[in-house]
């Protein structure tokens, strides 16, 4: 098994799965009263913390308190699987399925841009990284090998900081909303550029975990 791997799998698919239950429980505060559509702002005007702080949404059930329920329901679904079971062997597939009801119940909208490339990285967990370790110079693997935990780090601090952020609007020393908009945003972005990297660097710190497959 490819622990590094499957640890930044279970990381980022336990952040995103908090996403989808704190979607689910602004949506059952709206209470039990028809969506209106499909696409739907999670937090209602009377939950609202900051004027940014609609969290869009795409629900196939027409009622606020059944998506809450529902997407609360199958984010945790998804924390489980991601920490005790996305190893298995059919672990990847259920875990992208997850995904993809989080999506239809009113999980958010913001894991469709994720739930793919995390869906692909899990599909490495119990196979052998041939291509990379040959794509990767020995000096490179030594050295990505090594930062993978901090990389790791960084990346989920910086999605739970932006989760926190979009949903209350709260940056110390902050109050202009737009302000608080584009700390928010570069969180978020600093964290997608720096997914590509700790998952590199978890394949790289596999490999040199692994002697066997390193000198074939």
């Amino acid at each position: 098994m490819n622990r590094a791997t499957r640890a930044s799998v279970a990381t980022l698919g336990t952040i995103f799965g908090l996403s989808g239950m704190n979607h689910g429980f602004f949506e059952a505060l709206q209470g039990n009263v028809p969506t209106g559509g499909l696409f739907i702002s999670a937090i209602g005007e009377a939950q609202r913390m900051w004027p940014h702080g609609a969290e869009s949404a795409f629900t196939l059930i027409p009622n606020f308190l059944l998506a809450g329920i529902a997407a609360m329901i199958v984010g945790l679904t998804l924390i489980v699987w991601s920490l005790g079971f996305v190893h298995r062997k059919s672990g990847p597939t259920v875990f992208l399925l997850l995904f993809i009801l989080l999506l239809l119940v009113g999980g958010g909208v913001a894991q469709l841009l994720f739930f793919p490339f995390l869906w692909l990285v899990a599909t490495r967990i119990n196979q052998p990284l041939t291509w990379w370790r040959r794509s990767l110079s020995v000096k490179a693997q030594a050295r990505l090998a090594k930062g993978w935990p901090l990389s790791l780090v960084i990346t989920a601090v910086l999605f739970v900081i932006a989760l926190v952020i979009a949903t209350t609007g709260f940056v110390p020393g902050l109050v202009n909303p737009d302000t608080v908009l584009a700390v928010m945003l570069s969180c978020l972005g600093a964290a997608v550029v720096l997914l590509p990297v700790t998952f590199i660097s978890g394949f790289a710190h596999d490999i040199a975990m692994n002697p066997v497959i390193a000198r074939e």
